[in-house]
């Protein structure tokens, strides 16, 4: 099994009478890490899986001696694909607050799920943890950083979901599956989710604006939506951790873009499915945003796993200058330029270096990026 950053997070939280939350998309391997670290906790575990309706059913009334009598003799209860159960957060809360004696795990694949039928009756009774697609760094722990440097452009191209680093040679057919309807199978049950197939424009649209500011006003005329319609599927895609948005920084510096943003994929691979593009790196014309793409979601991971709080850019000007990514930490600036080839140059702009003097830059190519994905 490939170690995951969070295992030693959660063993760490183990013996406290609140219950632990693990979420992030389908896929990721929430199951296999709980399911991994629970005989460490318990032999009488009992398992639900939220998607099996007998499961839903159970649930259906609930009360803390009817709880207590579907636990029964077990001492930890690991509920899977929790938001698929109603009123889960309430049920959680019961058990937490009658039981204190007995641990209680939940996965859930959607954080819209868990912020409104969790989060609010649970809390101060939980542990929440994020867990994302593998990185690079869990990878290069697992088989060594000179293999996992060897297989960059296959990861760029496919990605780090579990399944497709596990499954050499089947990584097209299994993204395919993945982006067409496993990915957003919450989402679509979702009444708000009329038009299933304007979501699946929208995704492909974004996918191809990659590393460009994005305009709810285009992407509504490329997909035949008004910009409400456009702005709430965007957002439920963001909750269902298949993409995340990108701000711009500003500090009222004239001719600094304000209100603009960026989208990103979670991973390259259902980036590249949902195009249907897994043309070799070296010819693509979109390698420079699959490159941004990759160290910006990469990065992101390394600094969640690593308890790093940092705000994040990027930055431009309306006459073109800019920068492809910011961290803001602890108040300072930290400026980075991506460029795929090693060859290629960058500069601090002019008007950011003199707004931002304390800030520093820095310029991320294949040459260092192992660094910049892996130290702290």
């Amino acid at each position: 099994m490939i170690k995951r950053k969070l295992t030693e997070a959660i063993r760490k939280r183990l013996n406290g009478k609140k219950a632990l939350i693990v979420y992030g998309a389908r896929q990721t391997g929430k199951t296999t890490l709980i399911k991994y670290i629970l005989p460490e906790i318990s032999d009488n575990v009992l398992y639900l899986n939220g998607d099996d309706s007998d499961v839903r059913e159970l649930f259906s009334s609930y009360s803390s001696t009817q709880l207590r009598a579907i636990i029964g003799k077990n001492d930890t209860v690991f509920i899977d694909e929790a938001q698929r159960v109603k009123e889960i957060g309430v049920i959680i809360k019961i058990i937490v607050d009658n039981f204190p004696e007995i641990k209680v795990i939940a996965t859930d694949s959607s954080s819209f799920e868990l912020l409104s039928n969790i989060s609010e009756p649970l809390t101060g009774r939980k542990y929440e943890f994020l867990l994302y697609p593998l990185s690079f760094g869990e990878m290069a722990e697992h088989h060594g950083l000179l293999d996992e440097s060897r297989l960059l452009e296959h990861r760029l191209l496919y990605g780090y979901y579990p399944e497709i680093v596990t499954s050499i040679g089947e990584e097209r057919e299994l993204l395919k599956l993945l982006a067409d309807s496993y990915l957003y199978k919450d989402l679509l049950k979702l009444e708000s989710i009329a038009k299933p197939a304007l979501l699946e424009k929208i995704v492909k649209a974004l996918a191809l604006q990659v590393g460009s500011e994005v305009s709810f006003n285009e992407i509504s005329q490329l997909v035949g939506a008004n910009n409400a319609t456009v702005e709430k599927y965007i957002t439920l895609l963001e909750q269902a951790f298949v993409i995340f948005q990108l701000p711009a920084f500003s500090r009222n510096v004239r001719n600094e873009i304000k209100k603009g943003k960026k989208i990103y994929f979670y991973d390259n691979g259902i980036r590249n499915a949902v195009i249907n593009n897994f043309t070799p790196i070296e010819s693509r014309a979109d390698k420079g945003a699959l490159w941004e793409n990759f160290l910006i979601c990469e990065r992101m991971k390394r600094n969640a796993y690593n308890g790093i709080s940092a705000k994040t850019y990027f930055w431009r000007t309306t006459q073109h200058q800019e920068i492809d990514y910011i961290e803001e930490i602890d108040g300072a600036l930290y400026a980075y330029e991506f460029k795929y080839s090693e060859t290629a140059k960058a500069r601090l702009p002019l008007t950011f270096s003199k707004a931002y003097p304390d800030s520093s830059f820095r310029l991320i190519n294949r040459q260092n990026y192992k660094d910049f994905l892996i130290q702290t």
